[in-house]
């Protein structure tokens, strides 16, 4: 069933279940928050969190420590899903992205909000509307998880929790804190290490893109080994000191 939903633009992708905190401080946006905050108790505080594919940032902050989709997905893409910058510069956005459930705003002396969000389910832009409100406004479609790859998940969720551990040793201080913490539940594990794990953007966007668990697992699998194995090479070849000091040469 199609909906439409408020769309923020930003440079991180956001996963279903993980927090992402914001400070927002332009005007179409403070716009964006009065109107979910006047909404009558009961009904969902969301808007469209979608990730930002060229023309620059949009103007807010997101503090998270942070295509072609990866798996059997062929629908062809939006052709032109933009945006523009403060500044009116065309900002062109990816298709799939995650709702946002508004928990807390803190407002600020300034008029600034800091405000506290949970992904909660995935979606994709079928086209985008003009709805006569300053921030950006679409038509959607839900992206549920598909059945029928559950033993498949089931199988793979193991593998991966023990490769994501390992890899928590090479770039966390304490990973045992962390590890102690990992779900079990397939379609959560794969959120949460798309999410936290030290991916690019894209690589990102492509897991949030990824029709079902099983696809993800599958594919964070090999984006751990890799990271893994680039995580012992570095650490194997020290770098001397002197040469980190030498500054680079002026062109």
């Amino acid at each position: 069933m199609d909906a439409r939903l408020p769309v923020f633009p930003l440079g991180t992708v956001l996963f279903p279940g993980l927090v992402l905190p914001l400070h927002i401080f332009e005007a179409r946006y403070l716009e964006l928050m009065r109107h979910l905050r006047g909404l009558p108790d009961g009904t969902p505080r969301e808007f469209g969190v979608v990730a930002i594919r060229s023309g620059g940032s949009a103007s807010v902050a997101a503090r998270p420590e942070p295509d072609s989709e990866i798996g059997q997905e062929t629908r062809p893409r939006v052709p032109e899903l933009t945006d523009r910058r403060s500044d009116g510069a065309p900002v062109t956005l990816h298709e799939v992205g995650c709702t946002a459930e508004l928990r807390q705003v803190t407002e600020l002396p300034d008029g600034r909000l800091d405000v506290v969000t949970v992904g909660r389910r995935r979606f994709r832009i079928a086209r985008v509307e003009e709805v006569g409100t300053p921030y950006l406004s679409a038509e959607v479609e839900w992206l549920p998880e598909p059945a029928g790859q559950e033993q498949l998940a089931d199988l793979l969720a193991p593998r991966v929790l023990a490769v994501f551990r390992r890899y928590l040793t090479l770039v966390r201080d304490d990973p045992e804190e962390i590890s102690e913490q990992l779900p079990d539940d397939p379609t959560v594990l794969s959120h949460l290490v798309a999410a936290t794990a030290a991916l690019t953007l894209t690589d990102r966007q492509r897991l949030l893109a990824t029709p079902d668990t099983a696809g993800r697992l599958s594919a964070e699998l090999r984006l751990l080994n890799r990271e893994a194995a680039l995580l012992r090479q570095v650490r194997a070849v020290p770098v001397p000191l002197a040469e980190l000091a030498v500054p680079a040469s002026p062109n």
